[in-house]
């Protein structure tokens, strides 16, 4: 196992150096096999006897662990310092094939960046966080990913007493907007290019000795958070708080709280009840990823040109639309493009609006569409008919000029529409039964979200539709 500290070595200043403080009786609950793997981590690692490497009491050699400093911008205000209030950066893994992973712990207690919290974090959250990335993983998104859970029987008080936990995230880095915006609002100019410096060495070398890096560093950016929103859209993910310091400067989805996946087709869903003005809805999701782009554009204004700035940013908009659009072709099966294409989309998409239509299961359904049949398995799903055979045939008509085989065709759609999803309501029984010491559901829900494209019959129950009370669970800044 070997460990980097480049942040603990390259940026004093820019962190507080800080140990866990650990849980009482902590108790490893669960694990990520796959990503265990991927890190070379034998399984003899998870035993309950190492629980108190997992929960912070326990650091293995090379590890220097601190507490990052950051601000941001929270629901469009300037909220001033923030940073880890509850997080621990314990090391950077190097990998022998040259990758670099920051292992950081959730959870571990108060830092100088808690303000008024308490540095812990509950089960709840702790579990949806670990769901959450997971399945973004599977399912192809950039993400952070999950190692370990912890829980413990140390109460911590959210909305009532909720058991204590901790989570061992891992992720290329957790730079995000929010650093860089802290510096500048700071006047610490130096700092701000030392920190894009560092980002330029470790995460973009190939540009480290361009006399133009930090425009087509910036550049970079702007692309990478387009396309990351852009699959955020096309498989109806909800962040939920997408303020700066939530926005990861390398275009992973970082910090999961009140997300929510899409089920009936709401283009203004919701997913956080703490968000009264709808800032972070579903269909604003795009405009706030601009809006946060300019405000990380403003804190690196003392690097470019005005004009270099305008000229990163102009590439936000096409870049979003150009991932958009492939993959939304790619979810209605169409590998060519054409000019109707957007009037197929939108016309499948404002049916949907109208009935409220499950938004995973219409395009699995959709998936299994035969070209020369007039009837389609996902009519049924819908009450006005007569609308959706017009559109179906239209559909159908598009279909034919692709000239591709049905299976071809079919097996494509399938490996980008999955069938299940992290539906609220399947990581709420997920945590209901772990609060109770029984895993069995959490287990069997990783699995599936594992594998969320193959039509497992073992799995049939998750892909289903919601019931109606899992329909209305309310989801907060403390999930």
């Amino acid at each position: 196992m070997q460990f980097n500290n480049s942040w603990f070595n390259e940026l004093p200043g820019f962190y507080t150096a800080l140990n866990p403080t650990p849980l009482k009786n902590p108790r490893l609950l669960y694990h990520s096999t796959s990503l265990a793997q991927e890190l070379g981590l034998d399984e003899s690692w998870f035993s309950q006897d190492n629980a108190a490497l997992w929960s912070g009491e326990t650091l293995l050699p090379g590890m220097q662990p601190l507490a990052q400093v950051y601000s941001g911008h929270q629901f469009g205000v300037w909220a001033g310092q923030l940073g880890d209030g509850r997080g621990i950066l314990l090391a950077e893994q190097q990998l022998p094939d040259g990758r670099k992973f920051d292992w950081h712990l959730k959870g571990a207690g108060l830092t100088p960046y808690s303000r008024m919290g308490d540095g812990r974090a509950v089960l709840r959250s702790t579990l949806r966080e670990f769901l959450a990335s997971e399945a973004m993983h599977h399912l192809g998104v950039p993400t952070s990913r999950a190692l370990t859970v912890v829980t413990s029987e140390e109460p911590v008080w959210r909305e009532s007493a909720e058991r204590g936990a901790m989570l061992l995230r891992v992720a290329e880095s957790h730079l995000r907007f929010g650093h860089f915006e802290h510096f500048f609002y700071h006047g610490q100019q130096q700092k701000v290019q030392q920190l894009a410096d560092y980002a330029i060495v470790h995460h973009w070398p190939a540009l480290a000795d361009q006399a133009d890096r930090y425009l087509l560093w910036f550049t970079d950016v702007v692309k990478r958070t387009a396309r990351l929103i852009a699959h955020w859209q096309s498989i109806g993910f909800a962040h939920g708080v997408m303020n700066t310091d939530n926005m990861s400067i390398l275009g992973i989805t970082l910090d999961y709280g009140p997300f929510g996946f899409l089920d009936d087709y709401q283009p203004d869903f919701i997913c956080n009840h703490s968000d009264h003005q709808g800032r972070y809805a579903f269909d604003n999701q795009p405009v706030v990823g601009l809006w946060n782009l300019n405000r990380l554009a403003h804190a690196l204004s003392g690097l470019m040109t005005p004009e270099q700035l305008k000229l990163a940013l102009a590439e936000y908009e096409p870049e979003l639309m150009r991932a958009w659009g492939e993959q939304m072709r790619a979810k209605l099966g169409l590998l060519t493009q054409e000019k109707t294409d957007n009037d197929i989309l939108t016309g499948l998409l404002s049916l949907m609006t109208k009935e409220g239509s499950d938004y995973t299961r219409t395009f699995r359904l959709l998936s299994a569409t035969q070209q020369d049949e007039n009837h389609s398995p996902l009519r049924d799903e819908f009450i006005d008919r007569e609308a959706f055979d017009r559109w179906y045939h239209d559909y159908r008509q598009r279909l034919l000029r692709e000239e591709k085989s049905d299976a071809e065709r079919q097996q494509r759609m399938k490996s980008v529409n999955p069938a299940i999803i992290l539906r609220n309501y399947l990581a709420q029984q997920a945590i209901e039964r772990a609060e109770q010491d029984d895993i069995s559901v959490l287990t069997r829900l990783h699995q599936a979200l594992a594998r969320p494209f193959d039509d497992a019959p073992e799995f049939a129950d998750l892909a289903k539709r919601p019931p109606d009370w899992g329909k209305k669970l309310e989801v907060s800044c403390s999930s």
